[in-house]
């Protein structure tokens, strides 16, 4: 298994360095039903996917109202979870109000475990043209470095710390069977 990664050939105009410029983002998947999950997972664990469906049901229930009273709360497997806000800075005390959060997000600290898989899943790159041709594909041989956000970028001092380019999403397990 491999991330897939269009790295597709675009004309830039702004900036310091304007012209075309190969930019990457990941090959977004199709999103996997929910039945699906509870299914492959009764497959792996020997438990019915109602039962399944029912502990996770009750486990999100768990984790919304703990993180909605400040926790950050252990996801089994995964990493954390807590929920953040983004807001305006003031100078005075009587200018802080609600209105100053901008945004409210939700804050995902991957384990370590998951960290490692992600490193060490190989990296697909399809390169393509204007048009969307094919002109080459690339498959990693990197030393795996992924970015780190609770440490401020990358892994890795020597590469830049930076986002994904604005692309969200990414990519998902397609089963035993592909489906």
């Amino acid at each position: 298994m491999a991330i897939k990664v269009i790295a597709q050939r675009r004309e830039l105009k702004i900036g310091n360095k304007p012209g075309k410029r190969f930019i990457m983002r990941p090959d977004l998947y199709s999103a996997i039903a929910e039945k699906k999950v509870f299914r492959d997972a009764a497959t792996r664990s020997g438990i019915s996917a109602g039962v399944i469906k029912a502990a996770w049901d009750a486990a999100g229930d768990v984790i919304r109202t703990w993180a909605t009273e400040g926790h950050s709360v252990p996801l089994p497997g995964l990493g954390t979870m807590r929920f953040g806000v983004r807001s305006k800075a003031v100078e005075d005390l009587e200018d802080v109000k609600t209105g100053l959060i901008t945004t409210r997000r939700i804050v995902f600290t991957p384990s370590t475990d998951v960290k490692d898989e992600l490193k060490n899943t190989a990296i697909q790159i399809t390169c393509l043209d204007e048009d969307g041709k094919v002109l080459k594909r690339v498959t990693s041989g990197d030393s795996g470095d992924v970015e780190d956000p609770e440490n401020g970028g990358s892994t890795d001092p020597t590469t830049p710390s930076g986002g994904n380019g604005g692309n969200t999403g990414g990519g998902g397990y397609n089963g035993p069977n592909g489906d």
